[in-house]
């Protein structure tokens, strides 16, 4: 028991070393523009300290609780959805997958109102709350939607061993022809939704996915064809949000 608690410790000790190392350089860039170039005192520095505590103990909880528990399921389903065989609960899980974890993004809720409110101040929707939650619940639920269908879009990449590279570049060439005739107010919204897709939920869960089911396949390498995912579910929201604008 005594050893068990010993190794956890110092497992959880290398593990913070770790999240203090990525996180040095960010205080360091503060600091010195806060004390060199501002030339003020931080303000409630205890208080920053204390912040700075929390967010490195949040980190390496955060980063291990992927680590144990959300990788290791990933990789798990995706090995048993191979096993049986079945292709549509395999699609169908990955679905469902893209889209809950993308649908409850807070980033996302976040620019989905900030986009509402300022539609209705440019007129572009009525200003009154139904409208406004209207287009924000929409906007979440094209950006959701698009997710999902991307992780299905790399899982059968997966499957067939397509190369991720030609749909990359076919993706990016059909947003670079829908900007020129989307509306000019929703070309940053979608450029922005392709990226708060990708949150701390989705990256480890998806790429565990693809990693996994790589893996099982005979034939496929996890590091060429696992890989790639999370690229598609960057590009797809940037081409469903310019097409809800322009059908809006």
């Amino acid at each position: 028991m005594v050893s068990s608690v010993n190794r956890l410790l110092q497992h959880f000790s290398k593990a913070l070393m770790e999240s203090i190392r990525d996180l040095a350089p960010i205080v360091v860039v503060i600091a010195c523009f806060q004390l060199l170039v501002f030339r003020q005192p931080i303000p409630d520095l205890g208080g920053l300290l204390f912040g700075t505590l929390q967010v490195v103990i949040g980190l390496t909880l955060f980063i291990q609780g992927l680590k144990m528990g959300l990788f290791p399921i990933g990789e798990s389903m995706a090995h048993d959805f191979a096993s049986k065989g079945s292709v549509v609960w395999l699609t169908l899980f990955a679905f469902a997958l893209g889209f809950g974890t993308t649908v409850a993004e807070p980033a996302l809720i976040a620019i989905s109102d900030e986009a509402a409110r300022i539609a209705a101040d440019g007129g572009m929707i009525q200003n009154n709350t139904q409208e406004m939650n209207e287009y924000s619940n929409g906007l979440r639920l094209t950006v959701a939607i698009s997710v999902g269908l991307a992780i299905v879009i790399g899982v059968i990449r997966i499957i067939k061993g397509w190369p991720v590279q030609y749909l990359i570049m076919g993706g990016y060439a059909g947003v670079v022809i829908m900007t020129g005739f989307a509306p000019p107010e929703i070309i940053g919204i979608a450029y922005d939704s392709g990226g708060v897709t990708t949150s701390t939920i989705t990256v480890p869960l998806v790429t565990a996915l693809g990693v996994g089911l790589a893996s099982s396949i005979r034939g496929r390498n996890p590091m060429t064809d696992g890989f790639g995912l999370i690229a598609f579910a960057s590009l797809t929201p940037m081409i469903f949000v310019m097409a809800y604008g322009m059908l809006l």
